[in-house]
């Protein structure tokens, strides 16, 4: 694959590193995925690596540039990019893709991903997407993860994606991974759909903590955690004093606390059945076509 459309800002020293990519946009709900990533390479002090020339994917008049003055009030323009990132963690080292979700050339886009990780030597890729769904703001975030590699299914107890309709970037990007033999998973945090113009940082922990784990290095939850206390109070005030949504959100919580009941065999750490959220992801994608 062909790296034509990416500047190399750096080359670091990496070994088997792996790739972790969040977009803004379509896959972003409550903008936990892209919070994820942001909150990733903040923590972790990633260096800069390349960036991936907005110029030929990028529509401009939807995703627009941004004007910023300096200290001395000099005027520049801020393109929407998508960058990457590298670290080196306690267990692995990473490359951090994040940036808004391409609107045109999506095979010449991935094409440039794909190339980025053949010629870093990267062993895995873990893509992070949120959608909107029937879930309560009060109770764990439901998190699932697909994976079309039988070890990594195996290994990290993830399911095989039955989806077939409308797709985004990170699925496609999945499949441009997978098919150039790269391991690839997909980790997806479900946002309350009654609070969908709040961002979700307790979504954004959620997706942090699974990718940590699978990456076997702890998880910089810090700067996530306070936010997300402070989310469910937000929430809490946006819907009091309309009494319909607290009626619904307090049936939500009834479906999650019986399916998380003792006895139970979903257990308290996946209080909605997998099967159902699939479902959910599934009717969230159609619903955007």
């Amino acid at each position: 694959m062909g790296t034509e459309h990416v500047r190399w800002l750096a080359e670091p020293s990496l070994d088997r590193p792996v790739l972790i990519a969040g977009f803004t946009g379509w896959n972003d709900a409550g903008d936990a995925a892209s919070s994820a990533v942001r909150t990733m390479i903040e923590s972790w002090g990633a260096d800069a690596m390349a960036e991936i020339d907005p110029e030929v994917f990028t529509d401009f008049a939807t995703v627009r540039p941004q004007v910023r003055l300096d200290e001395d009030r000099n005027r520049s323009i801020v393109w929407p990019t998508v960058g990457l990132w590298s670290a080196s963690l306690p267990g692995t080292d990473v490359i951090l893709l994040l940036g808004p979700e391409p609107a045109l050339r999506w095979r010449g886009f991935t094409e440039q991903v794909v190339g980025v990780a053949e010629e870093t030597g990267a062993t895995m890729a873990i893509s992070l997407g949120a959608l909107l769904a029937d879930v309560p703001h009060s109770r764990p975030v439901p998190l699932f993860g697909t994976a079309s590699d039988d070890a990594l299914v195996e290994r990290f107890e993830l399911q095989r994606s039955q989806y077939e309709g409308p797709t985004g970037i990170v699925g496609v990007l999945q499949d441009a991974l997978f098919r150039s033999g790269l391991p690839t998973a997909s980790l997806w945090a479900a946002v309350p759909g009654y609070a969908s113009q709040l961002p979700s940082p307790k979504a954004a922990m959620a997706l942090v903590e699974r990718a940590c784990s699978m990456l076997g290095t702890p998880a910089p939850l810090t700067r996530l955690a306070s936010a997300a206390a402070e989310y469910d109070a937000r929430v809490a005030a946006m819907i009091g004093d309309d009494d319909d949504m607290v009626e619904y959100v307090a049936r939500l919580e009834q479906m999650v606390d019986e399916a998380d009941a003792p006895g139970d065999d979903l257990g308290t750490a996946d209080p909605i059945d997998p099967d159902e959220l699939m479902n959910e992801v599934e009717n969230f994608l159609r619903d955007q076509d």
